[in-house]
């Protein structure tokens, strides 16, 4: 239907029948708001795990999932549970958010098939005799004893006492032919959130914030996705990824988000560092391009991130020259390990103007990265905005190199430029704003 044909019809409805139209959850779920058919090893899953960003729909996908179970509402329920469990991080939270929320059960029912609430006994009662009792996290405790036919758990990536209070609640979880359990939450790397997802029995929806941006605010969309997005904290809490340091790494993200800023001052030097693949097969490394620049006082600000997988070796010298042209960098450096004069060859084919610093590695990268490793540390570099790819190779960056066994060739990159920045003989300087 057009626009026009929406309206006349929402018009034409009274108050009952819109209600029962807003309320008609299988016409407006999102798919990562519908349960899975099966688990990753074709069996009826026991755990569905749905992951994703602040706003994107847990939390009303948890109340029609825990309605559709007590009233045994098809497609998503084939029979009515009669026992439930709620466990949220706090008593408060359960209220607050899972019951008189406004995704939360009470609202996501018609007002004349609304359940009862009954604060003082933390129960919702339904007409059909179904039961769902509230429990915190904070008391794992108060789950020995009760069982259930189902369970619907909020946010336990964020559970003081995660283990203990998922244990307790899977011990309860007897009753009926097949008990199921829902879990909606932001992720943190966790133990146990981890362990979950690699369970056969669990099935993984994810879903980011934007998918459901009809709901949200659009200064929030505005405001906060554009001020988070890219962002450690936003990776996390927009786009729900799990974010984890690796513990040998050189960096951490805690220390690459103190290093973060809007835009770079004037720069008093800038360079474009290439590191160029072996080769251009479509399984060859990706050629890593840097762009860094140096203030008269020494502070260093990494500005773009342009590496290019799988390039000729004249495509990715024509992306490494057009990042040249655009911050007017001063040099292109690149490394000649592979490749020797080929690689300024390559360069001088599509411009010859461009003035070439050809670098050759002697070390390893472990021991080229360590120094300016330093320099984050100290504070002398910056980022000038946020550079996801970039920043995840250098918070997996170890003495054996990177967990998936690939090259850190935007890490190498990076290197390349701030080395030349600090560690090489600089160009007569020429002042500049961004």
């Amino acid at each position: 239907m057009s626009p026009t044909q929406r309206l006349h019809i929402l018009k034409a409805l009274n108050e009952d029948e819109l209600e029962a139209l807003n309320t008609s959850w299988e016409i407006f779920a999102h798919p990562h708001q519908r349960p899975p058919d099966l688990a990753p090893n074709g069996e009826p899953w026991l755990t569905w795990l749905m992951i994703g960003g602040r706003g994107a729909g847990k939390t009303r996908a948890g109340a029609e999932w825990i309605r559709a179970q007590a009233l045994g509402l098809p497609p998503f329920a084939s029979e009515a549970v009669e026992r439930i469990a709620l466990v949220g991080e706090t008593e408060h939270d359960v209220r607050e958010v899972m019951i008189e929320g406004i995704s939360g059960l009470l609202a996501v029912h018609p007002r004349h098939d609304r359940p009862v609430w009954s604060p003082s006994r933390k129960r919702i009662e339904w007409h059909n005799g179904a039961v769902a009792y509230a429990f915190s996290a904070e008391d794992p405790e108060s789950l020995r004893g009760p069982q259930f036919g189902c369970a619907w758990s909020d946010e336990m990536a964020k559970w003081r006492y995660a283990e203990a209070t998922f244990d307790m609640l899977q011990f309860g979880l007897r009753l009926g032919t097949q008990p199921r359990q829902l879990i909606t939450t932001t992720p943190r790397p966790t133990a146990l959130l981890k362990r979950l997802m690699c369970d056969p029995l669990s099935a993984v929806t994810r879903a980011p914030t934007r998918v459901n941006a009809l709901n949200l605010a659009p200064t929030f969309l505005k405001n906060v996705m554009a001020r988070y997005e890219g962002t450690r904290l936003g990776r996390q809490e927009l786009d729900g990824e799990i974010i984890e340091d690796r513990p040998d790494a050189l960096w951490s993200r805690a220390l690459i988000e103190t290093c973060r800023v809007n835009e770079a001052p004037p720069l008093q030097r800038i360079v474009v560092a290439v590191d160029p693949p072996a080769s251009s097969s479509k399984r060859a490394d990706a050629c890593g391009i840097v762009a860094a620049g140096i203030t008269d006082v020494g502070a260093i600000f990494v500005l773009a991130d342009d590496t290019v997988n799988a390039a000729t070796p004249s495509a990715w010298a024509a992306k490494a020259i057009a990042l040249w042209r655009r911050f007017e960098a001063d040099a292109l450096v690149a490394e000649v390990n592979q490749g020797g004069e080929m690689v300024r060859a390559v360069i001088n084919e599509v411009d010859s103007t461009v003035p070439v610093v050809a670098v050759r590695a002697t070390r390893g990268k472990w021991l080229r990265a360590e120094p300016v490793a330093t320099l984050y540390e100290q504070g002398r570099v910056k980022h000038a905005g946020t550079f996801p790819a970039l920043e995840d190779e250098m918070c997996d960056f170890a003495t054996g190199g990177l967990s998936s066994g690939r090259s850190p060739d935007r890490l190498d990159a990076l290197v390349w430029a701030i080395t030349a920045l600090t560690f090489a003989t600089r160009a007569a300087p020429r002042v500049r704003g961004l």
